[in-house]
């Protein structure tokens, strides 16, 4: 599902209250849209998923809008942030499933660029493409599923010069079928 199609359709990372659906996957911290889905989850009963697929897409306007408005209701300047070139992915430094985020680069790679910098968003790299974050303590979507299933967040960037959306597209499909691949193989 579209977690925030609000913030889809205006291309922005916030939704129609100002909040970032992306960081509020927490009980007590939910948007209506992570509550919504946190919600579904649950009522599925399931025990234990086999994988969880977030797929996002970076675009100019966090630079441009959504990390300038951020800095400011925080009251900190705003410097500026690179956008990642090209395409990576996020993972659970507490729950690390390394060899299941190489699978989806080595199938997306076969699309579009991987993001080859040592460090990504202000994260070290692990390898080309692959960041660890604590997924749980800043909220993400990948914490709703539990922590024993291989989870990551995609992203691409459509705006950057070499990218289209149809590549963006590709990209998240491979990223979908690799790991998948990677779950029924292990």
């Amino acid at each position: 599902p579209c977690i925030s199609p609000w913030a889809y359709e205006h291309i922005e990372r916030w939704n129609a209250d100002l909040k970032d659906p992306n960081r509020s996957f927490k009980k007590g911290n939910e948007t209506e849209e992570s509550a919504a889905l946190m919600s579904y989850l649950d009522s599925l009963n399931v025990k234990e998923w086999a994988c969880h697929l977030d797929l996002h897409e970076t675009t100019d306007t966090d630079e441009l809008e959504f990390m300038p408005a951020k800095h400011a209701e925080a009251g900190l300047a705003y410097s500026g942030e690179v956008i990642p070139d090209g395409f990576y992915l996020v993972g659970d430094s507490e729950n690390p499933h390394l060899e299941f985020h190489q699978a989806i680069i080595s199938g997306v790679e076969k699309v579009t660029h991987i993001v080859k910098d040592e460090d990504i968003i202000g994260e070290p790299a692990k390898s080309d493409g692959i960041i660890l974050v604590p997924v749980n303590t800043l909220g993400l979507c990948g914490s709703i599923t539990g922590g024993k299933c291989p989870a990551t967040t995609t992203e691409v960037y459509p705006d950057s010069p070499r990218a289209t959306d149809a590549i963006c597209n590709d990209a998240q499909v491979a990223a979908i079928v690799s790991g998948i691949d990677y779950v029924l193989q292990h």
